[in-house]
């Protein structure tokens, strides 16, 4: 259905390029970004408690592995369909309805985390795992309409000139959130156990839906084609694979995601290998992004981006070495220290990608690009945490996540060696 053409922000001259609060200056971004941190600390919190959870009903490696599985396939099986909603529709609208579908799967958490969530009848171990993962299966499904229409959105609501420090900012204020969330999951687990975590996620999920309904903002009017939906809804694949740098870039995120995800066994390494409880567990979490976080404040002055492909692949090759690291360290702090340079490599990447997405994709195939980027990076977290646990179950954690660095590390060197055209890459924006 067509819609009256609504005005913009990005028709509003903002001529501050460096400026490094520009971006913030924009109200709907502001709001946006409120809604994206809430939403972020909630499912951090949520994450850790359910981790936790879930090892100390299984002590079972593979069993934190098929947490993120059960994640990963409604959101890869739904991702392309999704990103053809998200250019067709208002991207506000839907992320709203997502955010909402969220909010229930938080209050399914917080019902099963009870004694007796079914009437007075106690679930089982075995029955209340398999509960909590028809929950995240369900959560998958609403993350996997959300991220491309909450990606494609932001661009809408900052001028093209302010892309890079929007996505600085954005990115930051994720990654503040990861800093805060798994801290205060482990924090709130240790203090009143599962039902206070999934209580104050709903609440932070509740109040992310608040702030992106004040967003004042519709996705403007797009033309009108006859293209068959398969042919739509494969649009951003298909483009995608016609543009060599970014795809090259997807690529090396994918597999370093894939084959350095030590996040899956924290809880592992937590309980039996640096001997920490659930706060210990919050800060291992937590660490990569205090790293990022940092490192976010100073991408807001020193942007990444005159040397774009010899930056990339050495944030990458960062990645891959702190995580051997991480796995050789029996020392919680020099474990701490390996995950926050980890997450700083890590968010030079993220902020490079990015901006590699935004700039060089058209805004009408912003959804399904977007889609196509979770297939590639957002799903890769949850099949890395299958890989993982599949692999800690196979030949202990340490050993999982040291082949895991080293894979990363390959990945790296396979992707200098045959695209060049990324080595060579030098400024993505003037």
């Amino acid at each position: 259905m067509r819609r009256a053409p609504i005005a913009s922000v990005n028709q509003e001259p903002i001529d501050a390029p460096s400026d490094t609060y520009a971006a913030l200056r924009i109200p709907n971004f502001r709001r946006y970004l409120l809604a994206l941190f809430t939403l972020t600390l909630g499912i951090q919190i949520q994450g850790t408690v359910v981790g936790w959870q879930i090892y100390d009903l299984t002590h079972d490696p593979l069993a934190l592995g098929i947490v993120g599985l059960a994640e990963a396939l409604p959101a890869i099986s739904m991702s392309l369909f999704a990103g053809h909603v998200a250019d067709s529709h208002d991207r506000r609208r839907i992320a709203l309805w997502a955010l909402s579908l969220l909010v229930i799967c938080s209050l399914g958490l917080w019902w099963l985390a009870h004694p007796a969530p079914i009437g007075d009848l106690a679930l089982a171990a075995p029955a209340r795992v398999r509960a909590i993962y028809a929950v995240i299966v369900l959560s998958g499904l609403a993350r996997a309409f959300l991220q491309p229409a909450r990606q494609a959105l932001s661009a809408e609501l900052v001028p093209r000139t302010l892309y890079s420090n929007a996505i600085t900012w954005r990115t930051g204020s994720w990654q503040l959130a990861a800093v805060l969330g798994p801290a205060l999951g482990g924090g709130l687990y240790a203090l009143g156990g599962t039902t206070l975590g999934y209580a104050v996620d709903a609440v932070l999920m509740t109040f992310a839906v608040g702030a992106l309904f004040s967003v004042r903002h519709r996705s403007p009017v797009r033309e009108v084609t006859d293209e068959p939906i398969l042919s739509s809804i494969t649009g951003g694949l298909r483009f995608v694979l016609g543009e060599p740098l970014l795809l090259s870039a997807l690529t090396l995120d994918l597999f370093s995601v894939l084959f350095g995800g030590a996040i899956a066994l924290l809880p592992v390494f937590a309980a039996e290998i640096l001997h920490t409880g659930p706060s210990g567990l919050g800060l291992l979490r937590a660490a990569p992004a205090v790293g990022a976080v940092i490192t976010s404040i100073a991408l807001t002055r020193w942007p990444p981006f005159a040397h774009t492909g010899r930056n990339l692949l050495i944030a990458v090759t960062g990645f891959g070495a702190c995580t051997i690291l991480f796995g050789l360290s029996r020392s919680l702090w020099l474990s701490l220290g390996a995950l926050a340079l980890a997450g700083a490599f890590d968010m030079v990447s993220v902020v490079i990608r990015s901006l590699m997405l935004q700039i060089r994709t058209p805004e009408a195939l912003l959804g399904r690009v977007s889609s196509v980027n979770q297939i590639f990076i957002g799903s890769s977290n949850e099949i890395g945490s299958f890989e993982s646990g599949l692999t800690a179950r196979w030949w202990g954690a340490v050993t999982a996540v040291v082949v895991g660095g080293v894979a990363t590390l390959v990945v790296v060197a396979t992707v200098a060696w045959r695209v060049p055209s990324l080595r060579r890459l030098k400024q993505l924006v003037k």
